[in-house]
């Protein structure tokens, strides 16, 4: 299984239109070779850098959306996806960019094949859809950028 995007390579910099220096709208994403065998896929998008300072953890959740389609190929740049969203760090459900409040951080876009649908309600947060993936992974795909904000 891959995850692309056409708006930025594996390990570089994502466009500022898809953080908080910019419309902070999710870029687009190309998915390939699902598992024929899926039922549901989930996507969780996340930062580790965040300083302990602010997360004792050092994680910062974007974006958790479960139990997408298994045929979704593209998901729309500006656009969320069909599916139930989980709850962000930030109390969000939809996207939210990346916004590093010190240096460049890496950002993870996890892709999850899976043989059910979970049984979750929307603002699930990332632990409990992880616990609820487990034993029901049958594909990974991850796709990582980078940001900065610039200095003012």
């Amino acid at each position: 299984m891959r995850i692309t995007s056409p708006a930025f390579d594996n390990a570089q910099l994502i466009p500022s239109r898809h953080t908080c220096d910019g419309a902070d709208t999710n870029p687009p994403l190309v998915i390939d070779d699902v598992p024929e065998d899926a039922k549901s896929l989930t996507l969780i998008m996340d930062d580790p850098d965040v300083p302990k300072n602010l997360r004792a953890d050092g994680m910062w959740d974007h974006w958790i959306v479960f139990n997408i389609s298994p045929t979704t190929r593209t998901i729309v740049g500006d656009q969320e996806p069909d599916g139930v969203h989980g709850l962000g760090t930030s109390g969000n459900v939809n996207y939210h960019g990346p916004c590093p409040p010190d240096r460049r951080h890496r950002y993870f876009f996890k892709l999850f094949a899976l043989d059910t649908l979970l049984d979750l309600p929307e603002k699930s947060t990332k632990a409990h859809v992880e616990r609820a993936m487990r034993g029901h992974i049958i594909g990974i795909a991850e796709l990582v950028g980078t940001y900065e904000r610039k200095k003012a």
